[in-house]
């Protein structure tokens, strides 16, 4: 059965180690017939959460006026959500948390999806990016019924390209072919 695949890429770089593993997830889960879509979010504009409260319980919709509705909507509509970073300082990036942040006016709409998380990192270690990999899950805990199904970890790749030829761009194409 074919799926709805939303792909977030967070790196601040088009081409940059993360994003390429999202185009090898990209390749995979076209191949295997899925409706796939990759948003580079730093294509859309996207405030930061202010904290005003105007969307709490859903009452009112966010009144910032940015790209982030949009990308919600998608969200919403995605049978699957690959959430990818780079790691920096240990930690996601400002795009993918400021994108998070902003989820909190349409999360009790994110039912029933399935997640892969996507993480880069000059870091070799691989229990290292667990704590990253815990904000996302962090994220994950205040959905109904999230089903998080694999993480591939693109470690030891600080310069563009150095993840290519690793065995996480072979993990994130066989991830988007077996979605």
């Amino acid at each position: 059965m074919s799926k709805k695949i939303l792909i977030l890429s967070s790196s601040p770089r088009r081409g940059g180690n993360s994003d390429r593993l999202c185009e090898r997830f990209l390749a995979g889960a076209q191949e295997a017939g899925h409706e796939a879509e990759k948003v580079f979010l730093k294509d859309y504009k996207i405030g930061y959460c202010t904290g005003c409260g105007t969307c709490f319980n859903g009452a009112r919709p966010c009144p910032q006026r940015d790209d982030a509705a949009g990308i919600l909507d998608k969200m919403i509509a995605a049978d699957v959500i690959v959430m990818a970073t780079p790691v920096y300082f240990y930690t996601l990036c400002a795009q993918m948390k400021t994108l998070i942040d902003r989820a909190c006016a349409r999360y009790l709409e994110m039912r029933n999806k399935e997640f892969y998380f996507i993480v880069s990192a000059a870091e070799r270690s691989v229990p290292a990016m667990e704590r990253t990999v815990e904000c996302f899950r962090g994220f994950l805990d205040c959905l109904e019924n999230p089903r998080e199904k694999g993480v591939i970890y693109g470690v030891g790749a600080w310069r563009v390209g150095e993840i290519e030829g690793t065995p996480a761009m072979e993990q994130a194409y066989q991830a988007g072919l077996h979605v």
